[in-house]
């Protein structure tokens, strides 16, 4: 049997079966579902940026909480606000809480027990939310299920991260961003068109708004797609984000599954 003890990798993808019955047996009993979606990003970004950014979230949650593996990506989601700008695809929420269902059922059979659901895409909030309390019936007991869904602390994090790393924190507004285009910049710089970082609706949504976006679209409050403005992004940027926002999802796990605050160990 293969000695997952020697394993160069935390994706269950890449294990063979017999890896991933020898991690279990080690202790690795916790997985993560990253969740992102395929959606506009405005002018300058791939359809494929919060799938990216969840896949490298991922890796640095699952080395921050230890004994931890990762599930494939979820890579669509709910974007039906994304729709008036083609080539975006969305899941219905019964569509998106069913693949949840069926990959924690599926886990917690093999004998995970900490299961940890987080999404790139804030518009799959509201399902993760929703369907928490079915997931944790499902599983059974033995098996416990959390779910990461506190936007406005994402997008606060975000905020100080960019002002730590040089930028301009007003920029932040959460869709193809500065946050978010300096996240590829740092992930996958080829996929950044530069020549075409713009502002789209720069300052917070009212609840009129975000309830007007919800309706309507996000083209009803930017005819571009992007909240925010990307000007001013970097790589340096891109990297503080990534891992102020690993630590907070991190630490959050950490804190609901012992039910105290804690803080998540560096690694080295």
């Amino acid at each position: 049997m293969s000695n997952f003890q020697q394993s160069d990798t935390l994706h269950l993808t890449r294990m063979t079966y017999e890896d991933v019955s020898s991690a279990l047996a080690n202790g690795f009993d916790g997985v993560i579902i990253p969740c992102g979606a395929v959606e506009q990003h405005g002018p300058h970004l791939p359809l494929s940026m919060d799938a990216d950014h969840a896949a490298a979230l991922a890796v640095e949650i699952a080395t921050l909480l230890g004994r931890t593996l990762i599930a494939p990506t979820i890579q669509v989601g709910c974007s039906r606000h994304h729709m008036a700008f083609p080539g975006t695809i969305s899941l219905q929420e019964q569509t998106y809480a069913a693949l949840c269902h069926d990959y924690c059922t599926s886990l917690a059979k093999h004998g995970f027990r900490r299961i940890y659901l987080f999404s790139a895409h804030v518009g799959n909030f509201n399902a993760l939310r929703t369907m928490l309390p079915r997931l944790r019936d499902a599983v059974g007991p033995a098996t416990e299920v959390f779910a990461y869904t506190n936007h406005e602390a994402w997008l606060r994090e975000w905020r100080v991260a960019v002002e730590e790393a040089g930028g301009d924190p007003e920029s932040v507004g959460g869709h193809a961003d500065i946050a978010e285009t300096s996240l590829m910049m740092h992930l996958h710089p080829d996929s950044v068109r530069r020549g075409q970082l713009v502002a789209g609706h720069v300052g917070f949504l009212t609840t009129e708004q975000l309830n007007l976006m919800w309706k309507n679209g996000i083209a009803s409050i930017s005819r571009n797609g992007v909240l925010g403005d990307a000007r001013g992004s970097s790589r340096e940027i891109g990297e503080t984000c990534l891992n102020a926002t690993a630590r907070l999802l991190a630490s959050a796990f950490v804190a609901e599954s012992s039910g105290d605050a804690a803080d998540v160990p560096t690694p080295g």
